[in-house]
């Protein structure tokens, strides 16, 4: 690590292990990851290093789909136009904006549909970027730090779910603990720390093996909130995930944690904190169930592929020169982005209808 990554690293570190010897030398793994992610000024998305980009060259850690083709946000648009008209809405509110590709993309195609676009977003390093980038869009342009108590229009977030705190579950010789985190002295540094715990997988894994997985209550409660705070409108969230029989499969036994840097991907957390990604899938199945819960209705649900297909993918790739549809192909297919990432749609205050990204291959009877 250069001079600089060890000092970020080294003083996030520090700042973990005094909160972890303020909670009595143990944390469970969620609370650790928020510290990793969210601490401000140094946490991975809180500090001023470069993570989105197509190349480690530049510093990157991972590419979203906003960047690898400009028309996965114009596809976007037309679903997202389609809910503003059914909600009776002018507002698009963007979570985790990341480099501002996303929101020009929205911006400029739907034009006067939108008269606010308003960006949810904690990093502050990032929200300069977005200001530079989106200057042209400045009298449409909000931030904000978090949601209000009340609000109307079309919600959409990609890549947003997978970066909430999770908690990690253990099953060993057929008991369940939770994984937390705890300092080894011996060796210095942050080692996992199990603990017996009651909580339990929504499922009930089948076989006797040793299991690892994660739940997502924080994702599900931030669903809960917004569902709470919308008053009319409508989400879509893009991810990577599965439903829940998919997600806690029998073998599926070493969970779906993983780290991103430099566009290389490790499974230890612990290590070269605020300088790398975090991340779980997302359990669809939860999230669908949180927003009903809370008095949304589940417009639909599908691959990502399926998703960019009926909002017009084909017809786009006609008009684009070949390196242009290189690009645009990885967004569908099925060994790229295409089958592992989903898109669920939701709507609250209005009557739902059949969207327009889910016309073919609605998966909504699989969750």
């Amino acid at each position: 690590m250069t001079d600089s990554c060890e000092s970020l690293a080294g003083a996030l570190a520090q700042q973990i292990r005094t909160r972890l010897e303020a909670a009595g030398g143990w944390l469970g793994f969620d609370e650790f990851m928020a510290l990793a992610l969210y601490s401000p000024g140094l946490g991975y998305y809180a500090n001023e290093r470069p993570k989105f980009g197509s190349m480690p060259e530049s510093g990157s850690d991972f590419v979203t789909a906003p960047e690898i083709s400009p028309a996965f946000g114009r596809l976007l648009a037309a679903q997202v136009a389609e809910a503003l008209e059914r909600t009776a809405t002018d507002e698009v509110w963007e979570f985790g904006a990341g480099t501002g590709a996303l929101a020009e993309q929205l911006l400029g195609t739907l034009g006067d549909k939108l008269s606010r676009y308003t960006i949810v977003d904690l990093s502050g390093s990032l929200r300069a970027r977005q200001q530079e980038r989106l200057a042209a869009f400045a009298d449409k342009l909000h931030w904000a730090d978090a949601l209000p108590d009340a609000m109307q229009g079309v919600v959409v977030g990609n890549e947003v779910l997978d970066a909430m705190p999770v908690q990690l579950l253990v099953r060993k010789s057929g008991e369940w603990f939770e994984r937390g985190v705890a300092w080894n002295e011996a060796e210095p540094g942050f080692a996992w720390a199990d603990r017996p715990t009651l909580l339990r997988p929504p499922l009930d894994i089948e076989g006797p093996q040793d299991y690892l997985t994660e739940i997502h209550a924080q994702g599900e409660a931030f669903v809960r909130t917004l569902a709470d705070r919308l008053t009319r409108g409508a989400a879509f969230f893009i991810d990577y995930g599965f439903g829940e029989g998919e997600y806690y499969h029998p073998q599926r036994h070493m969970g779906t944690l993983v780290c991103h840097r430099a566009h290389r991907m490790d499974d230890n957390p612990l290590v070269d904190l605020g300088l790398k990604d975090i991340t779980a899938h997302v359990n669809f199945t939860g999230t669908a169930v949180a927003a009903q819960d809370a008095g949304m209705d589940v417009l639909g649900y599908t691959t990502q592929a399926h998703f960019l297909i009926n909002c017009g993918l084909l017809q786009q790739l006609e008009q684009m020169t070949q390196g242009q549809r290189a690009m645009a192909a990885k967004l569908m297919m099925e060994h790229e982005m295409g089958e592992l990432f989903k898109v669920i749609g939701l709507s609250r205050g209005v009557e739902p209808w059949p969207a327009l990204g889910f016309a073919q291959g609605d998966r909504t009877h699989r969750l």
